[in-house]
């Protein structure tokens, strides 16, 4: 509304819409809850207790739902239904989650004030600022056709009998018609907040949308996981066999083959395709260790560990196996951790260590390195973070220039014992 070009623009006619159809079906709402009251009373024997309540507080959803729709005359921001969906199908589930969200019972406050108090309101600003000075603007064109041009009625109170003074009326209509459209703004804009405040999810369901939401992640981290191991069997069962089929048969072939061009190139052959094969090997161990899956973590971390070009101790106990998810992530966490050992840190010797305590898992790997590490210089330290806080984890890393290098890892979750599995 402080725009300058606002009275030319299509707000003030959207207001006037708004609130023209809020007394529409404000009008509409209050007719539908004296006849649902009337028909309430003609069966109250039949409808009586939770059957009549059902009734009651589930009036306001289709209310709210046509305010929703209403609102984006006035409001650019859209306004979420709130309703959770029902953990099945059918009727029952719906009543029991409808009757048990803030929702359906804030709805039903909201259609109560819009029946009873709202739509006059809305009916009184449209007849104020909208009808009344367009009335006034309009006294020559009714002084010429309904008065023949002798008289017309001002507001069906005052006689305008000469020319000029009709079209100062009129002038003083359009005056009012520009005023009547910033009260029309003000007035939807206000309507339309207090009934975003009313029907929109507050702070309870947008916990519920919250949790919601983490158990949609937690959901796609294990489907994510779940892909992880497919291919990775997919990988060792189909291609590395066909790869190890094919190495043996170069061999054969290169034992065979007499001496000259033909037995270089089967030599050739035979070491790119032992290559390629060593190669396919490190992607599978990369995407999902076997060791990992049949053995658990700390195994999997001694492996990583002997498989590292700096001498690592390993120091990790645990009572049970976590949960796959964070057992994958805390894996490749270690790993992407003894690789940047490995890589920058020009450690003598590293160590890892970690346990169970409290319903959380922590793992620490140390170096005795330069230290200084930049989680921006690209060692994938803001990838681990990410990966890490998927699982509601926590990462910190102390590195002081000159070193040791401490980084430090938790995920909250339950290890079962080992008997329980």
């Amino acid at each position: 509304m402080s725009r300058p070009d606002f009275l030319l623009s299509a707000w003030p006619w959207r207001s006037a819409a708004y609130l023209l159809t809020g007394a529409l079906t404000g009008a509409v709402t209050l007719v539908g809850i004296v006849a649902v009251a009337v028909v309430c009373g003609a069966l109250a024997v039949v409808l009586v207790g939770l059957p009549l309540l059902v009734v009651v507080a589930l009036g306001g959803i289709p209310v709210a739902r046509v305010e929703r729709r209403r609102m984006r005359l006035v409001d650019r921001d859209p306004v979420s239904d709130g309703h959770r969906t029902p953990a099945a199908p059918g009727l029952r589930p719906w009543l029991t989650t409808r009757l048990r969200e803030q929702t359906t019972w804030r709805e039903l406050g909201y259609t109560l004030l819009f029946a009873g108090l709202l739509w006059p309101v809305d009916a009184l600003a449209v007849t104020v600022a909208l009808l009344c000075p367009m009335s006034l603007a309009a006294t020559p064109l009714l002084m010429a056709t309904v008065g023949d041009g002798h008289e017309a009625k001002v507001l069906k109170q005052w006689t305008v009998t000469a020319w000029p003074t009709a079209f100062g009326v009129a002038v003083l209509g359009l005056l009012l018609t520009g005023l009547g459209a910033y009260l029309l703004g003000v007035t939807a804009g206000a309507r339309a907040g207090l009934a975003r405040l009313l029907i929109a999810p507050r702070e309870g369901d947008l916990g519920a949308t919250v949790v919601e939401l983490a158990r949609s992640r937690v959901r796609l981290v294990d489907a994510f996981e779940a892909e992880r191991r497919r291919i990775e069997r997919d990988l060792h069962d189909g291609a590395q066999q066909r790869l190890v089929a094919l190495t043996m048969a170069l061999g054969l072939a290169r034992m065979d083959a007499p001496p000259g061009p033909l037995a270089e190139q089967l030599t050739r052959a035979h070491e790119e395709a032992g290559k390629a094969l060593a190669e396919l090997r490190e992607l599978i161990h990369g995407i999902h260790p076997q060791v990992l899956t049949d053995y658990g973590l700390p195994a999997a971390i001694s492996d990583a560990a002997d498989r590292c070009v700096v001498p690592v101790d390993v120091d990790l106990a645990l009572p049970g196996r976590p949960a796959r998810a964070i057992e994958s992530a805390a894996y490749f966490v270690v790993c992407e951790a003894l690789a940047n050992v490995a890589k920058h840190s020009g450690a003598g010797r590293a160590q890892v260590s970690g346990g169970h305590h409290e319903g959380r898992l922590f793992l620490e790997v140390r170096d005795d390195g330069r230290g200084g590490a930049d989680p921006s210089a690209g060692s994938g330290l803001t990838g681990l973070a990410d990966r890490v806080s998927v699982l509601d984890g926590r990462l910190a890393l102390t590195s002081p220039p000159g070193g040791p290098t401490l980084l430090r890892v938790e995920f909250p979750c339950e290890v079962p014992e080992a008997a329980d599995r």
